[in-house]
Order: structure tokens, then sequence, then C-alpha cells
């Protein structure tokens, strides 16, 4: 164990953290999209349902390992099952944590550029066409794409240097309070235009038809890839965790705020949407087209574009430091003094790797990896095989690996329900969420 070893100040600052860790790019333009083509309430039902019985199990797990081994997520699996191979599912995590960010950063850094397009006021008066111009050109302009994801990458770094309480527990303390006030202003803001119910009706209204089988493994797997499970991440946190914070309930708090933020998010979004007839979408094209489009229709629209910009650079960030925090700590267990050092090479692999996949889509396009550009790779190989592929392991070593009563003296107290809470955590986490998150990665490969 490290000596000296930071401790998150309170659980307050913990759960913020993880939550923030959590809410990411889905929650915010993918998972409403999702959720409104795929069942609407219904399938927002399934993914609530998923999210408390597969990922909160794992999320729970990832704190238990964490929390027990005060260390990072190679050196707790040497700690827990020494002279074994489990360290691997440590080193698959920092690599899954390199590949997210190698895209990760990119996105960040086309989100400084359009706040910075929107208070210049280059996105005012544009149609949906000349946004989708820009964005194209954007994009493809690689001094503005490297400046971008280089100046996202220094933010990082900035808060990153100051630790984990002076610099991660402190950014957290007002950026996800922020992210909270934002997104209750948009959704104000986004009732009040012309037919907004129209907007929540398609959003949320239960369409029992149109959850398919597909929809419902859609479900499955956002419901863990939301949680930000199967990287170590959680690990990594909660191995800065004091002993007197009840698990159960930190992890349970951060599921619930993660499903909060991805119904706020809908919430924000498909109103404004249906007040003007405009399509939204998933991806880069409801941040970047749709949403400038909407709000250039409106008084003062700028004025909640920019704040749904900053709200976006909000959760990538929180996200990003997670992220970028998995392979810090885990390097630095061998050398708990160079923190400083650990951090700069961090930042240095993750430029190299990001720089190029900034290039993806305009003069290192015609690169490709089994028919992906350099951003759709990395972005494959993390999201529909790694992570599966992480939780899956995480599952398996502290459902059947981890001693049961090392488990229920991490996470129980005294207190017969405890007890039977934590019979349900383990029969869930050993059973229901290998072969639920099994499912989810044939599907996620194109097999089922």
């Amino acid at each position: 164990m490290q000596t000296n070893r930071e401790q998150w100040t309170s659980k307050l600052g913990f759960i913020l953290s993880a939550a923030g860790s959590a809410i990411g790019l889905g929650a915010l333009w993918k998972m409403p999209y999702v959720t409104a083509n795929a069942g609407g309430g219904a399938f927002f039902l399934i993914f609530a349902i998923f999210t408390i019985f597969i990922g909160l199990p794992v999320l729970l797990g990832e704190f238990v390992i964490g929390r027990k081994t005060q260390s990072g997520t190679i050196s707790a699996y040497q700690k827990l099952a020494p002279n074994t191979k489990w360290d691997w599912t440590g080193r698959i995590g920092v690599i899954t944590c390199f590949l997210i960010l190698a895209f990760y950063c990119v996105v960040g850094g086309w989100a400084l550029l359009y706040i910075w397009k929107a208070v210049t006021g280059a996105l005012q008066g544009l149609s949906v066409g000349a946004l989708t111009d820009l964005f194209v050109t954007t994009s493809n302009d690689p001094l503005q794409v490297i400046l971008a994801t280089v100046i996202f990458i220094a933010i990082n770094l900035f808060v990153l240097l100051n630790g984990i309480t002076a610099g991660i527990e402190r950014a957290n303390r007002w950026m996800m309070p922020a992210l909270f006030i934002f997104l209750l202003i948009l959704i104000v803001y986004s009732l009040t235009l012309p037919n907004a119910m129209d907007g929540v009706s398609y959003f949320l209204q239960p369409k029992f038809d149109d959850l398919t089988s597909d929809a419902i493994l859609q479900a499955l797997g956002q419901s863990f890839f939301s949680l930000a499970v199967g990287v170590g991440g959680m690990i990594t946190y909660a191995s800065y965790l004091k002993r007197d914070v009840f698990l159960p309930s930190s992890a349970l708090t951060v599921a619930l705020m993660n499903l909060l933020i991805s119904l706020f998010a809908g919430l924000a979004i498909f109103p404004a949407a249906f007040s003007f007839g405009i399509e939204p979408q998933a991806g880069p094209g409801l941040l970047f087209i749709v949403l400038p489009a909407i709000f250039n229709q409106v008084p003062f629209g700028i004025v909640f574009l920019l704040l749904f910009l900053v709200l976006f650079l909000f959760a990538a960030l929180t996200s990003s430091f997670n992220l970028f925090e998995v392979p810090v700590t885990a390097f630095l267990e061998k050398r708990p003094a160079a923190r400083k050092r650990v951090l700069l090479i961090v930042v240095a692999i993750v430029t190299l790797l990001a720089v190029p996949t900034s290039l993806s889509t305009g003069v290192l396009s015609d690169v490709t990896i089994f028919g992906k550009n350099l951003f759709g790779i990395a972005d494959y190989l993390s999201s529909n095989i790694l992570l599966p592929i992480g939780a899956f392991l995480i599952a398996i070593f502290v459902g059947f690996r981890m001693p049961r009563q090392m488990l229920l003296d991490e996470i129980t107290s005294d207190g017969a329900f405890r007890f039977k809470l934590f019979a349900t955590w383990l029969l869930l986490l050993k059973y229901i969420c290998p072969v639920a998150i099994f499912l989810v990665f044939l599907q996620q490969l194109g097999i089922l």
C-alpha cells in the first residue's frame, strides 16, 4: 500500500466524482435518442431495471475491489489473487482507458471549438444545411482539431496535477452541481416552448410494440456502459475511499444520479426539437447541428446553446478525469512519489493517440483498420469488445474468486436486512450479470 495515500475528503466528494465519471457522452447525446426510437418510456423502464439489477451489482463489485485493496486496478488483482493471471483484467482496463481517451479527447475538443464559435457568434442564423457543412469543415480542419484536442488534454492535466482531493474532487464539487443546474434551466426553458408536450410524449410515452429483442439488448448494454464499469475506473476511485463509507448506498446513489441525468437530457432536448419540427439525432449531429439549429430560432437562443455546450464539456471532463486517473494510479503503485512524472507520461501517450484520431475525418480519413477510421476503431474496440470483457471478468472475479467473508466484511454491517441484500447482490453478480454481459457482447459483435 502506498504511504501517505490520498483519500476523498467526504462521501459526497466521492459520489460526485464517481457519478461524474459515469455521466458522459452517452447520457447526453445517445441515450435520449435511443430511448425515443426504441420504445420510449417502455425502453427507459427496461433500462432502469437493468441498471439496478445488472449495472449496479458490477459497479458495487468494483467499489469493493478498490477499497479493499487501496490500490490501482492492476495491483488490486495482484493483491487479491497473487501469482495468477487475474491482473490482466486490470491491464485490459488500462488499455481500454487509453483507447477511449483517444476519441473522447477529440470530442471534448469539438465541444471547446463550438463554445468558442457560440461566443463569437459564428453559429447564429445558420440553417441545418449550413451547420452540417460547418461541422464537416471544422472536424476536417487539422489545425483547429489538433489545437482543441490538446487544449482539452491540457485542462485534464491541470486538474489531475493537483491530485485526488485538490484536483478531481474539487473540480467535481462544482462541475457536477453546475451540470444539474444547467440541465434544469434547459428543461424549464424547453417545456415553455410551443408543442413541448408533444416532444415529452414522443420521448417517454411507452411504446411496447417498438420494444424488440434488439432494443432490450440495447437497454442491457447501455445499463452497464452508462455506469462506466469494466475499465477499472470505479476500482481506482474507490481505492481512495475511507473505511466508514457504506458502499451499497454510494453505488445506488451513483446509479440513480445517472438515470436522472439520462432522463433530464431527453426532457431538455425533445420538447425543443418538436417545437421547431427538427428531427433529433444521436451523436455529434445532435450537439453540433440539431441543437444550434433549434436555438437559432428563439430569442436569446445562443445563450441556451452555450449553456448546453458548457454542460456537455463538463460531462466530458468529469468522465475523462476518471479515464486518465486509471493508468496514472496503476503506474503510481511502484513509484508513489512520482505522480507528476507519471501523469506527464500518461498525458504524452494519450496525446500521441488522440492527435491522429482527431485527423481521422480529415487528412487521415484514408487510414482505416477493418474498414473503420481511427476514431471509429478506437470507439468500436473499447465500447464493443474491451468494455464487455472487462465487466464480465470483474463480475466473475468478485463473484467466484474473492472469499465470501471478505466481501461480507467490506460491504455489510450488523442487521439481517443488509445480509439479505448482500446475498441477493452476490447471486446477481455470480450468475445473472455474467450471462447478461455475455449476451450484450454477442449483440455488439453482431452475432445476436
